[in-house]
Protein backbone atom coordinates (compact mmCIF):
# COMPACT_ATOMS: atom_id res chain seq x y z
CA UNK A 1 0.00 0.00 0.00
CA UNK A 2 1.17 3.53 -0.43
CA UNK A 3 2.57 5.92 1.91
CA UNK A 4 0.98 9.37 3.33
CA UNK A 5 3.27 11.85 2.77
CA UNK A 6 3.82 14.97 3.21
CA UNK A 7 5.90 18.40 2.40
CA UNK A 8 5.59 21.57 3.80
CA UNK A 9 7.28 25.06 4.02
CA UNK A 10 7.60 26.61 7.53
CA UNK A 11 8.74 29.56 9.45
CA UNK A 12 11.11 28.81 12.67
CA UNK A 13 7.78 29.22 14.90
CA UNK A 14 5.82 27.10 12.93
CA UNK A 15 3.49 28.88 10.29
CA UNK A 16 3.40 27.94 6.95
CA UNK A 17 1.60 31.64 5.79
CA UNK A 18 0.81 34.40 7.23
CA UNK A 19 -2.64 36.18 7.77
CA UNK A 20 -4.64 37.48 5.55
CA UNK A 21 -4.44 35.10 2.82
CA UNK A 22 -6.29 36.36 -0.36
CA UNK A 23 -6.20 36.35 -4.03
CA UNK A 24 -3.33 38.61 -4.65
CA UNK A 25 -1.60 37.24 -1.49
CA UNK A 26 -1.90 33.44 -1.34
CA UNK A 27 0.70 33.77 1.77
CA UNK A 28 -1.11 36.30 3.72
CA UNK A 29 0.72 39.32 4.86
CA UNK A 30 4.14 38.28 4.34
CA UNK A 31 6.70 38.53 1.71
CA UNK A 32 6.62 34.94 0.51
CA UNK A 33 10.13 34.20 -0.06
CA UNK A 34 10.33 34.11 3.68
CA UNK A 35 8.75 30.54 3.09
CA UNK A 36 9.79 29.62 -0.57
CA UNK A 37 12.94 31.13 -1.59
CA UNK A 38 14.88 28.12 -1.10
CA UNK A 39 12.49 26.34 -3.51
CA UNK A 40 13.22 29.12 -6.42
CA UNK A 41 16.29 30.95 -5.73
CA UNK A 42 18.78 28.50 -4.51
CA UNK A 43 19.48 26.70 -7.94
CA UNK A 44 20.60 22.98 -7.47
CA UNK A 45 20.94 23.34 -3.50
CA UNK A 46 17.75 21.84 -2.69
CA UNK A 47 16.96 20.40 -6.07
CA UNK A 48 16.26 16.83 -4.45
CA UNK A 49 13.64 17.91 -2.02
CA UNK A 50 12.01 20.31 -5.14
CA UNK A 51 11.73 17.26 -6.95
CA UNK A 52 10.34 14.67 -3.76
CA UNK A 53 7.43 17.32 -3.46
CA UNK A 54 5.60 16.94 -6.74
CA UNK A 55 6.78 13.05 -6.80
CA UNK A 56 3.38 11.34 -5.71
CA UNK A 57 0.51 9.44 -7.53
CA UNK A 58 -1.71 11.21 -5.95
CA UNK A 59 -2.34 14.86 -4.00
CA UNK A 60 -4.53 16.00 -1.41
CA UNK A 61 -4.80 19.23 -0.70
CA UNK A 62 -7.44 22.04 1.64
CA UNK A 63 -9.54 24.09 -0.19
CA UNK A 64 -7.81 27.20 0.87
CA UNK A 65 -4.92 25.88 -1.02
CA UNK A 66 -6.30 25.72 -3.86
CA UNK A 67 -7.79 29.14 -3.84
CA UNK A 68 -8.85 32.01 -1.46
CA UNK A 69 -12.32 31.47 -1.01
CA UNK A 70 -13.83 30.98 2.56
CA UNK A 71 -17.54 31.31 1.42
CA UNK A 72 -18.93 30.53 -1.71
CA UNK A 73 -16.45 29.01 -4.71
CA UNK A 74 -15.58 31.21 -7.57
CA UNK A 75 -16.24 28.56 -10.23
CA UNK A 76 -13.86 30.56 -12.67
CA UNK A 77 -10.94 30.17 -10.52
CA UNK A 78 -8.74 27.43 -11.60
CA UNK A 79 -5.82 27.33 -9.33
CA UNK A 80 -2.71 29.26 -7.98
CA UNK A 81 -0.48 27.89 -10.51
CA UNK A 82 -1.60 28.85 -14.31
CA UNK A 83 -2.90 26.68 -16.91
CA UNK A 84 0.10 23.79 -15.95
CA UNK A 85 -0.21 23.29 -12.34
CA UNK A 86 3.26 21.42 -11.13
CA UNK A 87 1.31 18.15 -9.95
CA UNK A 88 0.84 16.45 -13.35
CA UNK A 89 -1.71 14.23 -11.81
CA UNK A 90 -4.95 13.85 -9.60
CA UNK A 91 -5.52 16.50 -7.13
CA UNK A 92 -8.18 15.91 -4.70
CA UNK A 93 -9.68 19.46 -2.89
CA UNK A 94 -11.59 19.22 0.60
CA UNK A 95 -14.17 21.65 0.19
CA UNK A 96 -17.87 21.90 1.38
CA UNK A 97 -18.53 22.69 -1.84
CA UNK A 98 -18.95 20.01 -4.63
CA UNK A 99 -17.64 20.99 -8.02
CA UNK A 100 -17.00 19.18 -11.13
CA UNK A 101 -13.63 17.94 -12.22
CA UNK A 102 -11.11 21.14 -13.17
CA UNK A 103 -8.92 19.23 -16.02
CA UNK A 104 -5.49 21.04 -16.43
CA UNK A 105 -2.84 20.91 -18.75
CA UNK A 106 0.18 18.57 -17.91
CA UNK A 107 -2.47 15.90 -16.27
CA UNK A 108 -3.43 17.29 -13.40
CA UNK A 109 -6.79 17.08 -12.44
CA UNK A 110 -8.49 18.68 -9.47
CA UNK A 111 -10.84 16.72 -7.94
CA UNK A 112 -13.40 18.35 -5.57
CA UNK A 113 -14.27 16.11 -2.34
CA UNK A 114 -16.81 17.76 0.02
CA UNK A 115 -17.17 14.27 2.34
CA UNK A 116 -14.11 14.66 4.47
CA UNK A 117 -10.64 13.60 4.35
CA UNK A 118 -11.29 9.94 4.50
CA UNK A 119 -13.12 9.81 1.45
CA UNK A 120 -10.29 11.80 0.09
CA UNK A 121 -7.69 9.45 0.99
CA UNK A 122 -9.35 6.76 0.07
CA UNK A 123 -9.79 8.39 -3.49
CA UNK A 124 -6.16 9.51 -3.71
CA UNK A 125 -5.30 6.10 -2.59
CA UNK A 126 -7.42 4.92 -5.70
CA UNK A 127 -5.52 6.79 -8.23
CA UNK A 128 -2.00 6.55 -6.94
CA UNK A 129 -1.82 2.61 -6.98
CA UNK A 130 1.36 1.87 -5.31
CA UNK A 131 3.09 5.14 -5.62
CA UNK A 132 2.95 7.65 -2.41
CA UNK A 133 -0.50 9.80 -1.86
CA UNK A 134 1.01 13.17 -0.94
CA UNK A 135 -0.93 16.11 1.50
CA UNK A 136 0.41 19.44 -0.13
CA UNK A 137 -1.07 21.25 2.75
CA UNK A 138 -1.92 23.86 4.10
CA UNK A 139 -0.96 23.85 7.54
CA UNK A 140 -4.95 22.93 8.81
CA UNK A 141 -5.13 20.18 6.08
CA UNK A 142 -1.85 19.11 7.07
CA UNK A 143 -2.96 18.96 11.15
CA UNK A 144 -6.24 17.17 10.10
CA UNK A 145 -4.23 14.60 8.91
CA UNK A 146 -1.72 14.36 11.58
CA UNK A 147 -4.44 14.34 14.46
CA UNK A 148 -6.59 11.42 12.29
CA UNK A 149 -3.26 9.38 12.39
CA UNK A 150 -3.59 9.01 8.57
CA UNK A 151 0.33 10.33 7.68
CA UNK A 152 3.23 8.54 7.54
CA UNK A 153 5.37 10.97 6.94
CA UNK A 154 6.03 14.73 7.57
CA UNK A 155 8.87 16.48 5.37
CA UNK A 156 9.55 19.71 7.26
CA UNK A 157 11.38 22.53 5.39
CA UNK A 158 11.94 25.00 7.97
CA UNK A 159 13.22 28.63 7.01
CA UNK A 160 15.00 31.02 9.18
CA UNK A 161 12.14 33.36 9.97
CA UNK A 162 9.72 34.38 12.17
CA UNK A 163 6.34 35.26 11.38
CA UNK A 164 4.36 34.99 14.58
CA UNK A 165 0.76 34.31 13.30
CA UNK A 166 -0.92 33.06 10.31
CA UNK A 167 -1.25 29.27 9.74
CA UNK A 168 0.46 27.12 11.96
CA UNK A 169 1.56 23.83 11.80
CA UNK A 170 0.49 21.66 14.74
CA UNK A 171 -2.50 23.65 16.21
CA UNK A 172 -4.93 21.24 17.40
CA UNK A 173 -2.69 18.45 16.81
CA UNK A 174 -2.78 16.08 20.16
CA UNK A 175 0.55 14.79 21.47
CA UNK A 176 2.39 13.15 18.85
CA UNK A 177 6.54 10.87 18.73
CA UNK A 178 8.07 11.23 15.57
CA UNK A 179 11.30 8.82 14.60
CA UNK A 180 14.06 11.78 12.72
CA UNK A 181 14.96 9.81 9.53
CA UNK A 182 17.12 12.50 7.99
CA UNK A 183 18.11 16.32 8.42
CA UNK A 184 19.76 18.60 5.74
CA UNK A 185 20.52 22.04 6.16
CA UNK A 186 21.37 24.64 3.09
CA UNK A 187 21.87 28.36 2.98
CA UNK A 188 17.89 29.43 3.36
CA UNK A 189 16.27 26.08 4.98
CA UNK A 190 16.33 23.31 7.09
CA UNK A 191 15.09 19.59 5.70
CA UNK A 192 13.65 16.88 8.25
CA UNK A 193 12.12 13.75 7.77
CA UNK A 194 9.91 12.47 10.29
CA UNK A 195 8.06 9.25 10.55
CA UNK A 196 5.01 9.56 12.58
CA UNK A 197 5.25 6.71 15.63
CA UNK A 198 2.06 4.87 15.86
Amino acid sequence: MSRVVCDISVSADGYAAGPNQRADAPFGDIDEDRLHAWMFKTGDENQAEVEAIVDAGAFIMGRNMFGPDRGEPDLEWSGWWGDNPPYHGPVFVLTHHPRVPLVMEGGTTFNFVSDGIHSALEQARAAAGERNVAIAGGASTVNQFLAAGLLDELRLHITPAVIGAGSRLFDGVPSLDFEQVSVRGTSRVTHITYRVLR
